[in-house]
């Protein structure tokens, strides 16, 4: 049996900066305006009826065609704050980018993504004067928990509207996905913190680190202290393989090697197995999988239970994969995991087919050497507050309506946490913009004198 081989340093400096660099670059003025060109302008157009956020996609690349920039990014970001970010990391693919009628005559959609991003980033580059003005203030606060973009949306969002939001953290830094949950090579130079500077500056909006909830905070004194309470929570756990052995040497979460990546000081420091195993099919997976074989991992394997067409992660991810070196075993469910001394040397997976929409067994088996089996089969729930567990839930998340309104009185959600959604970074920041607007006509009426009585139960 080979001796487990994990360390950091596996490729040179320059190998590093290649590997980690922005892995799809930003247009060119001149590529913009070619690209821009090609919008067909429709009235009614289903790229934006496919934008979760709604935004007026031919109005900023027609705006990007005049060389109006700064309008194009106005276009944007008041329908999305962080279309920036999702610019990098929003599968167009399936989304805005599917539903353009370009694809009828030439097979190929304008690259509403990359224009998205030549608007937003020339804006973040130089804002100039705001494009946002806070309305009066109402005298009424708000606490959001968690600073990801679920949450920061609907504090940018209900600051707007003219509350005072206060943000409540648990990690150093705020961001939640697109800070800790992202490839690397999708968001360089630090953008989601330059993204996050900007979003703040609109003011009304104070963040408080190192602030979980169930620790240092609780839903019942946040009810008490505040007018309104948005939770962003995310999902902070990481589901279990079900094998007494999980806790081998060698054996982690996908979500917290693609966190520990993001924030570390230098992509050497950072140990990598030389034969990586990643269980799952999502992004999740293939982020994680991807960045093993940019930091020097020799073999690389994603084993997901089903074919490749259902995998969760975009086929341009799937391809994005393969492309950079990781093989796809499809149709195949983890079985065991084999060490030695305390550490991971192996696993062994069992074949298996879909009989009835159920998964049997086929009777073969294979098994992979690996130093490194990363976990990547889906998050959960945390509910460490006692009062989490008495919101409605509905498949081990919170139940809201479609306002994001809860069953508790004065609480919405949205994100991640909620039930029913695609996981989406550019869903989340929907979820934020509709619940502030929901919380703002709900504070309003208790302006008016109305009692703020207990919200309806989700449907």
């Amino acid at each position: 049996m080979p001796t487990p081989d994990i360390r950091p340093g596996r490729l040179g400096e320059h190998e590093y900066a290649r590997n980690f660099a922005d892995a799809h670059p930003p247009l060119t003025p001149v590529q913009a305006l070619i690209e821009a060109e090609r919008c067909y302008y429709c009235y009614d157009a289903p790229c934006v009826a496919a934008c979760p956020t709604g935004i007026d996609i031919p109005s900023f690349i027609r705006r990007i065609s005049e060389d109006n920039l700064r309008g194009a990014a106005r276009a944007i970001l008041e329908a999305n704050v962080f279309g920036g970010m999702c610019a990098r990391v929003c599968p167009t693919e399936v989304l805005c980018e599917q539903a353009c009628v370009r694809n009828t005559n030439e097979d190929k959609p304008v690259e509403i993504g990359l224009l998205q991003r030549h608007a937003t980033d020339a804006f973040l580059q130089s804002a100039g004067a705001p494009i946002f003005r806070r309305a009066a203030a109402t005298g009424q606060r708000l606490a959001v928990v968690g600073a990801g973009p679920a949450g920061l949306s609907c504090a940018h969002r209900a600051a707007l509207l003219g509350h005072e939001v206060t943000v409540f953290e648990a990690r150093a830094k705020p961001g939640g996905l697109n800070e800790y949950g992202l490839a690397t090579y999708k968001t360089v130079d630090n953008f989601a913190q330059k993204e996050i500077d900007w979003l703040l500056s609109i003011g009304g909006i104070e963040l408080r680190y190192g602030q979980a909830l169930g620790e240092q905070i609780t839903l019942a004194d946040l009810s008490q202290g505040y007018d309104a309470v948005f939770l962003g929570l995310g999902l902070g756990g990481v589901n279990a393989l079900g094998l007494s052995v999980e806790r081998t040497a060698g054996v982690g979460n996908a979500v917290e090697f693609i966190a520990g990546l993001r924030q570390a000081s230098a992509y050497a420091a950072v140990p990598v197995g030389r034969r990586v195993v990643v269980i799952g099919g999502g992004m999740t997976a293939v982020d994680a999988a991807v960045q093993s074989r940019l930091l020097g991992a020799e073999e690389v394997t994603i084993v997901y239970r089903r074919d490749e067409a259902r995998m969760p992660a975009s086929s341009y991810e799937r391809e994005w994969a393969q492309r950079n070196g990781v093989t796809i075993r499809t149709w195949s469910v983890l079985e065991s995991l084999d060490g030695e001394s305390g550490h991971v040397e192996g696993a062994t997976f069992g074949g298996v087919h879909e009989v009835g929409g159920k998964l049997e067994a086929t009777g073969k088996r294979w098994r992979i050497a690996a130093d490194t089996v990363l976990k990547a089969i889906g998050q959960t729930l945390v509910l460490a507050d006692p009062r989490l567990a008495t919101l409605a839930l509905r498949g081990g998340r919170i139940e809201v309506d479609a306002e994001g309104r809860t069953s508790l009185p004065r609480v919405w959600a949205g994100g991640d946490c909620t039930y029913g959604g695609q996981d989406l970074t550019v869903e989340a920041v929907e979820h934020g913009k509709i619940a502030a607007h929901s919380i703002d006509r709900a504070l309003g009426m208790v302006r008016q004198g109305a009692p703020f009585g207990r919200v309806r139960r989700a449907a």
